[in-house]
């Protein structure tokens, strides 16, 4: 048969099912893009309200009752969860350094679906500095998973997962910046404070994963989980350019303006926590006149918000912030070290990931914290990442993380870093 074009009719009949197909298509993608629209909607008036609700949510009554670290204080589901998760802002008791309880502020995130015979590994997350106001807190942010780096390849791997705002963010309190005991109490007992979550069905696994600052928080957890977290069962503990080795750290960049930021949101901290034994005086001499000065209001900044601020009280300090290199000089020297990873050899497997172009956490820091673990008989898989700088290291590390993870909790890893 023909149409009156003399086109044959299957021939003629084509085009109308290539426009059909068209309208079809369009309109599929039309729906999935309303979907899309309708749940960036429903997560930014989500994200709103949990923004509105944040105030009363953190302020607490005081004095605060005593107990166990662990124990959830205030706890409220967060609405703006990702598709297929459910999670809630926690505050929970901790412990300082001196062993007082003090409140911490977090937020866990578990996957929906059936619970898996024995429960979820739970990874609890480090994250990197901040800042070190109470303002700076991850998950004080509209969206509080915002620096969770591997979130959701973590949670399509069926993980749950723990981050910390350490003690001092979120809830009023004093700074733990870069001080390894308040930091790493934070980092196990929101795992604790997760276990008691009903729904989450959260193990005593625990991975422990942190970047920069968060990779001294998590060393120094494995470090002390024996001790004091021993009902949570370490299976080990990864880190990306890790400000392990703090007398490092110190030397590097005391120069320039990282040096500069990093050290006056330290002082505040190490002040606090050393003042009775070391006199803050002595502690606070390090710095110049005008170091001095500038100190509380760079320590008040957030790093990731306010870095015009900041640049522009630490760029005129560069040079003349300290009398000389807190590394060397006493009592900085000793306090930096007993808060420098590598102190307590670890028992469990390690995962290093440096990036070779990061400039704050330079490779040779890392290089010899992992000559380190070696000589303590560590089990360590190492990677170096070419031309990646210190903001993407967590990321850059992230395929080898994922391929780390499953030897962990069986048979021991074959571990690459001490060849």
């Amino acid at each position: 048969m023909h149409n009156g074009d003399g086109l044959p009719a299957a021939h003629a009949t084509r085009p109308r099912r290539r426009r059909r197909a068209l309208i079809l298509i369009g309109a599929l993608v039309i729906a999935a893009l309303v979907l899309v629209a309708i749940e960036v909607t429903r997560r930014t008036l989500a994200e709103q309200d949990d923004a509105r609700t944040d105030p009363a949510f953190y302020a607490l009554p005081t004095p605060l009752p005593r107990d166990d670290p662990g124990e959830i204080i205030r706890i409220a589901p967060i609405e703006s969860a990702p598709v297929g998760t459910s999670a809630w802002r926690v505050i929970y008791h901790s412990r300082d350094q001196a062993g007082a309880d003090i409140p911490v502020s977090g937020v866990v995130i578990v996957p929906n679906g059936p619970v898996p015979d024995g429960g979820r590994t739970i990874v609890s997350w480090g994250h990197p500095t901040t800042g070190a106001a109470t303002r700076c807190a991850p998950s004080l942010g509209m969206d509080p998973f915002e620096y969770i780096e591997g979130m959701h390849e973590l949670l399509a791997e069926g993980y749950a997962i723990a981050a910390t705002d350490y003690p001092g963010l979120g809830v009023e309190g004093a700074s733990s910046y870069l001080l390894g005991i308040p930091e790493s109490n934070s980092v196990l007992d929101i795992v604790r404070a997760a276990r008691r979550i009903d729904g989450a069905g959260v193990s005593d696994r625990v991975v422990l994963w942190g970047h920069s600052q968060g990779g001294q928080a998590v060393l120094f957890a494995a470090e002390r989980a024996a001790e004091y977290a021993h009902e949570l069962t370490i299976e080990g503990v990864a880190v990306a350019a890790p400000a392990a080795n703090l007398n490092a750290l110190m030397t590097d960049d005391i120069v320039n303006l990282s040096g500069v930021t990093i050290a006056s949101f330290a002082i505040p901290a190490y002040e606090a926590a050393y003042a009775e034994q070391h006199g803050s005086e002595t502690i606070t001499d390090v710095l110049t006149p005008a170091g001095l000065s500038a100190t509380p209001d760079m320590a008040a900044l957030c790093l990731l918000t306010q870095n015009a601020q900041i640049h522009a009280i630490a760029d005129p300090l560069v040079g003349r912030y300290v009398r000389s290199d807190p590394a060397t000089t006493e009592p900085w020297q000793t306090m930096l070290q007993e808060n420098s990873a590598g102190n307590t050899p670890l028992r469990v497997p390690v995962f290093v990931g440096q990036g070779e172009a990061d400039e704050l956490v330079l490779p040779s820091a890392t290089e010899g914290y992992v000559k380190l673990l070696c000589t303590q008989n560590t089990e360590v898989t190492f990677h170096r990442y070419p031309d990646v700088t210190h903001g993407l290291a967590a990321y850059a590390a992230l395929p080898d993380l994922l391929l780390w993870l499953p030897t962990l909790g069986g048979s021991r890893a074959s571990a690459d870093g001490c060849g």
